[in-house]
C-alpha cells in the first residue's frame, strides 16, 4: 500500500486565513466550514480526490530563495491575460512575463506572500506556430 496525498501544504509566515482566502477566490473552491479568521491552519478544499490546500502559520519567514515546487495554472473561460489580470486584482504580483511572440509560454506571478505560481497560456488563447 502507498501513501496518499492529502495536501499541499504552504507555510505561511503572515495570517494563514488571508492568503487560504486568495487561493480560495482564484481556484474557485471554498475554505472548510471549520476554518476561520486568526485559526494556525486553514484548508481550502478542492474536489473529492484532489489533494487540498493546507496554509499553516509558521515562525520563520519566506527566504528569497527560489520556489523548488510550483502550480503551473492553465486559465479556463479566460485569456492568459485576463486570468493575469483577475490574479493580480486579489493580491497577486508578475515576476517574469514569458510570454513568447507566438502565443506560447506562460507569466510566472507570486501570491501575497511570495509563493511562486504560473498562468499558461488559456484555452481561449490563440496559438500560432
Amino acid at each position: 500500500m502507498n501513501p496518499t496525498i492529502r495536501h499541499i501544504t504552504f507555510d505561511c509566515s503572515g495570517e494563514p486565513y488571508e492568503l487560504a482566502r486568495f487561493w480560495s477566490e482564484f481556484l474557485g473552491h471554498p475554505i472548510s466550514y471549520e476554518d476561520k479568521p486568526g485559526d494556525d491552519e486553514v484548508l481550502v478544499e478542492l474536489p473529492d480526490g484532489v489533494p487540498g490546500l493546507l496554509f499553516v502559520r509558521v515562525e520563520e519567514a519566506t527566504t528569497a530563495a527560489k520556489n523548488r515546487i510550483h502550480f503551473d495554472l492553465g486559465p479556463t473561460g479566460r485569456t492568459r491575460s485576463e486570468e493575469v489580470e483577475r490574479a493580480v486584482s486579489l493580491g497577486a504580483h508578475i515576476l517574469t512575463d514569458r510570454t513568447l511572440p507566438n502565443g506560447r509560454g506562460w507569466v510566472v506571478m507570486a501570491d501575497p506572500e511570495g509563493n511562486e505560481f504560473c498562468v499558461e497560456r488559456g484555452e481561449l488563447d490563440r496559438v500560432e506556430d
